[in-house]
């Protein structure tokens, strides 16, 4: 099937939901009429919508929207409720450490950018909302890749290539894979100049109340900015994450235990939390 006709099925489909979600039900013949579908063609599509429980029968054989639809819709409410209520913990946190606090989702191979605090200070690091990058370039993109299989960390390299935004990009697959399996034990990630020179990252998952990872949280600086302390405070951030959200976040102390290579926090000892 070339592009265009996919693309074209689509929009079938959608105008298919559409004329029913007006209705609330409908039969073939109506949608067929409203849709401008012929029959045949808007049978087939609503055929394979009830296979996914996108769409069902009533009891007089009329076409409903189906529950298999509730789960997307919830998953969008969710992610509402997310980022209105991470604003003021974001906005929080971003002032206990001065530096740029952003959220993010995965979508496919990439997390987007969707919501953001701004450090004040003059150099700052800044994401765009809605802007995108691979997850192996990100600290939150390390965690989201742990949270597959160790099978499905390899695939992600085979069908990106891994492409080098920087010198110290992970462009190995056995290396980023391990990275993302001590990211997953330690609860936290980093990103050491990996997508772009000069700019660090230490990075969280924001998890639901069944315990799936539903976002990321991540703290972003200059690499020239050596921070004094990250404050505690910041691992109270979950407590107005809202009601769904378990948000772990970091406490970053005085230590001469960490390695080299966190070069953005060096001096400093980084550990998760979960708060209650």
């Amino acid at each position: 099937m070339g592009n265009d006709s996919g693309i074209q099925v689509i929009d079938r489909t959608a105008s298919l939901l559409d004329a029913l979600a007006r209705h609330g039900h409908a039969g073939l013949k109506t949608l067929a009429a409203e849709t401008g579908l012929h029959s045949s063609t808007a049978f087939r599509i609503l055929a394979s919508l009830q296979s996914h429980g996108w769409v069902a029968r009533d009891g007089a054989g009329a076409y409903v929207l189906g529950s298999g639809l509730m789960r997307y819709a919830a998953r969008a409410g969710e992610q509402v409720d997310l980022r209105q209520a991470a604003m003021p913990v974001m906005a929080r946190l971003r002032d206990q450490t001065g530096e740029t606090v952003n959220l993010t989702l995965r979508e496919g191979d990439e997390v987007i950018y969707v919501e953001r605090q701004i450090s004040n200070r003059l150099m700052r690091v800044e994401q765009v909302i809605g802007s995108r990058a691979p997850l192996h370039v990100t600290a939150v993109g390390k965690l989201m890749l742990g949270e597959g299989t160790a099978q499905s960390c390899v695939d992600y390299a085979r069908r990106t290539g891994l492409p080098a935004y920087t010198a110290n990009t992970i462009t190995d697959a056995e290396w980023l894979c391990e990275a993302a399996r001590q990211a997953r034990a330690q609860g936290y990630a980093f990103d050491d100049e990996e997508a772009e020179i000069g700019v660090g990252c230490i990075g969280v998952l924001v998890r639901d109340a069944g315990g799936v990872a539903v976002a990321g949280l991540s703290v972003s600086a200059p690499r020239e900015r050596r921070r004094e302390r990250i404050s505690e405070a910041v691992r109270q951030a979950r407590s107005a994450a809202g009601r769904d959200a378990v948000m772990r976040v970091l406490e970053v102390e005085g230590s001469s235990r960490v390695p080299e290579r966190r070069a953005i926090f060096t001096n400093f000892e980084v550990r998760c939390f979960s708060t209650a």
